[in-house]
């Protein structure tokens, strides 16, 4: 059924397409259909996507992106999706390496994500850095996000904080990670001035689109009145997307709620909470 599939849908390329023919390969347009990211700043605008590549399509994507990878490195990006879909987590890297050499901003991306976790290879946080920067460079939401978090992780900073408030800006008009850390920036007053009211804006953009951390902190705002209104009403419900989508602050914070009032000994120490 799925090699019958396969070539029903070249029958069908090549039949109601002959224009798109000229200008990409049905090696390519099948690629496209199947293992195409949606997030790729490389991936035109008439195709779709997929968040992820269906197991049954794997062996699809695998052989049509590799014969289209030869001439699209969004082709050879998609071969590294489909590698890592598959665990083929060498073939994945290799593929990943192979488009980013030709530009793809998605492609640093994901081997910068390879290197910051250690994923496939040995951990490099310097090197994670160096791939984010020319994705953020290349104006990849992602690589722009994540260069930010790499350098909030544990309380750091990134290396240029004011560059990368900038870089955040642009691409928090539609990345909801993005929203959310520019907004942790503006609300701490790294890289710029401090603005609880703008920070408030963005995390309740972010947490539109369902975002732990945003959703968390739009609980945090709510309830202290930062940025506007004093709601908690509000801040309860935040905490509980936030508590229900994983987030561990925000478990906590609904914790804070039910037993707000702690008892301690004379030393300061926690003897234990009054709770509703």
């Amino acid at each position: 059924m799925a090699a019958m599939r396969v070539h029903v849908l070249v029958a069908l390329i090549a039949l109601a397409a002959p224009v798109a023919a000229h200008a990409q390969s049905a090696d390519l347009v099948l690629c496209d259909r199947v293992a195409a990211d949606p997030s790729d700043p490389d991936k035109p605008a008439d195709v779709k996507g997929v968040p992820d590549i269906a197991p049954s399509d794997v062996a699809t994507a695998i052989k049509f992106c590799k014969q289209a990878g030869a001439s699209s490195r969004r082709a050879m990006y998609a071969l590294g999706r489909a590698y890592a879909a598959n665990r083929q987590t060498a073939e994945a890297l290799a593929a990943w390496r192979k488009a980013a050499d030709k530009g793809s901003s998605a492609a640093m991306v994901e081997l910068g994500v390879a290197y910051g976790t250690g994923s496939g290879v040995a951990k490099d946080e310097a090197q994670a850095r160096k791939l984010f920067e020319k994705a953020a460079q290349a104006g990849n939401p992602r690589g722009v996000s994540n260069l930010a978090a790499l350098g909030s992780a544990g309380g750091g900073m990134p290396a240029d904080p004011a560059q990368a408030r900038a870089l955040l800006g642009k691409a928090a008009e539609t990345n909801a990670e993005a929203q959310y850390q520019l907004g942790l920036m503006l609300s701490n007053g790294n890289g710029g001035e401090k603005d609880d009211v703008a920070a408030r804006a963005l995390f309740e953009k972010a947490a539109a689109q369902n975002h732990p951390g945003a959703l968390e902190r739009m609980g945090a705002f709510a309830q202290e009145g930062r940025g506007g209104a004093r709601d908690k009403d509000a801040a309860k419900a935040y905490y509980e997307r936030a508590a229900a989508l994983g987030d561990e602050d925000a478990k906590k914070a609904l914790e804070r709620l039910r037993c707000p009032y702690a008892i301690k000994d004379k030393q300061g120490k926690l003897v234990t909470t009054l709770c509703f």
